[in-house]
């Protein structure tokens, strides 16, 4: 499996303060289904975190929102430019989206060329 397929440790946001920070100081952007908050990193890779809250749906439903936005990340991982941390905010409606659609919303607001 190439490397930029896979999505370790190394590339997700995983602690609250991190978090926290991202939100203090990152720019931020909206679509109709996302808040995306983007600021550069000092890390070898951009790095992901994604929030879903309960207004979204159950914890089925979170967590396929989850699974779309992680597998959009793992995919455009290396066109990325300039390496960022970004948080992915899920808003009402997003649960809805099938991944082909997640991908043109969060590829648009990332400002990532699409190769396809």
């Amino acid at each position: 499996m190439p490397h930029c397929r896979t999505f370790p440790k190394a590339v997700r946001i995983r602690r609250r303060h991190e978090f926290l920070a991202l939100q203090r100081e990152g720019g931020r952007r909206h679509t109709p289904h996302f808040v995306v908050i983007r600021r550069p990193s000092a890390a070898a890779a951009s790095r992901l975190g994604v929030t879903v809250s309960a207004r979204i749906g159950n914890s089925v439903v979170r967590n396929r929102v989850k699974r779309v936005v992680r597998e959009v990340f793992r995919n455009r991982r290396a066109q990325l430019l300039p390496v960022s941390d970004i948080l992915v905010i899920a808003k009402p409606g997003a649960s809805t989206l099938t991944y082909a659609q997640a991908a043109t919303e969060l590829e648009r607001v990332l400002e990532i060329v699409s190769d396809r």
